[in-house]
């Protein structure tokens, strides 16, 4: 008597002839091309965006262009009355805020997301997280709102006054203002909307490391410590450079928050305790009532600036990125 094949073995069978079928592979060549121009689409779509983005501004800034040059970062009058133009203290105001909201945010926020993925438990993980991610979802303008209220003048009270007090001697600690408008309170602002972004990246990428490295290491008798100081932050370092890379976009290119909390003035100085201004907030200000065409030209020089800013910090964090990610491949 001859044996009956197996109904499994038969439904396999039937399975991998129709993998191996024309049609089937003519239909997966034809899904395969259709996925690659669907992705090769968006990627170029994203690339005219900026194009044209980049064509619109330095098409309006031309004029500004023209009339001064690159002597408009070295120039620090701004006096639209006048038709004086200059963007170096509106640069070193962007710069500045945005360079303190990464020294300070960036760290804290790596913690959290530490905290979040390898160390506290998953109660308190499910509680905190949510809070960190709405903190995230809080608009600008009532960030902004909040600062001009309450958290400047507090800031001008207390933080400023000491900070004068213990490092005055350094200019950076000047006398503090009394109205706690100023560039100090507006980097802590944008300390505090990028400490979301940051934490939740970072969190996830924690998250995401393979447990049989950690455990691995912790049975060669390493500590909690060591595991994420030799394991968990070396795998994950390109991931943690692209989340600050997030961080900072959102502090340069932040407008009304800023706007509402450093004061804005123009002139160029290095104490964090007096008023300010940013390439963005400037813009924000004064873009619906500009009161002439070189002023127009003017405020789309600066967003040129701060467009030229934003895409060489992006393409600066990619190469380091890229750097990092060989280095810790290569180590692995």
């Amino acid at each position: 008597m001859s044996a009956t094949p197996p109904a499994g073995t038969a439904s396999l069978k039937l399975a991998r002839s129709n993998r191996q079928s024309p049609a089937r592979k003519r239909a997966d060549r034809l899904g395969d091309v259709s996925l690659r121009l669907i992705c090769l689409g968006a990627a170029l779509l994203a690339a005219l965006v900026l194009v044209l983005i980049a064509k619109e501004v330095f098409e309006g800034a031309q004029p500004a262009i023209s009339k001064y040059g690159f002597s408009f970062l070295t120039n620090t009058e701004w006096a639209p009355p006048l038709e004086k133009f200059g963007g170096e203290g509106l640069v070193l105001g962007t710069l500045i805020t945005s360079a303190m909201a990464i020294f300070i945010g960036a760290p804290v926020a790596i913690s959290i997301g530490i905290f979040l993925a390898l160390l506290a438990p998953a109660g308190v993980r499910n509680v905190i997280s949510p809070l960190v991610e709405m903190l995230a979802a809080i608009p600008s303008v009532i960030l902004g709102f909040w600062g001009l209220i309450v958290f400047g003048p507090f800031v001008a009270g207390t933080i400023e006054p000491f900070l004068h007090k213990t490092l005055g001697f350094i200019p950076l600690f000047g006398s503090p203002q009394t109205t706690g408008a100023s560039v100090f309170t507006a980097g802590l602002i944008l300390t505090i909307m990028v400490i979301p972004i940051i934490a939740s990246v970072t969190r996830d990428l924690f998250m995401a490391v393979p447990r049989e490295l950690q455990d691995g290491a912790a049975a060669l008798g390493s500590t909690r410590w060591e595991v994420i100081r030799g394991v968990v932050l070396p795998t994950t370092v390109s991931g943690m450079i692209a989340a600050t890379l997030l961080g900072l976009g959102r502090a340069l290119g932040e407008a009304i928050a800023v706007s509402q909390v450093i004061g804005g003035a123009t002139e160029s100085h290095l104490s964090l305790f007096k008023t300010g201004g940013t390439l963005a907030s400037i813009i924000a200000l004064q873009f619906p009532s500009a009161i002439s065409a070189l002023h127009y030209a003017s405020l789309y020089y600066c967003a040129a600036i701060l467009l030229v800013i934003g895409v060489a910090s992006n393409l600066l964090a990619s190469w380091v990125g890229m750097r990092f990610g060989a280095a810790g491949g290569a180590m692995r």
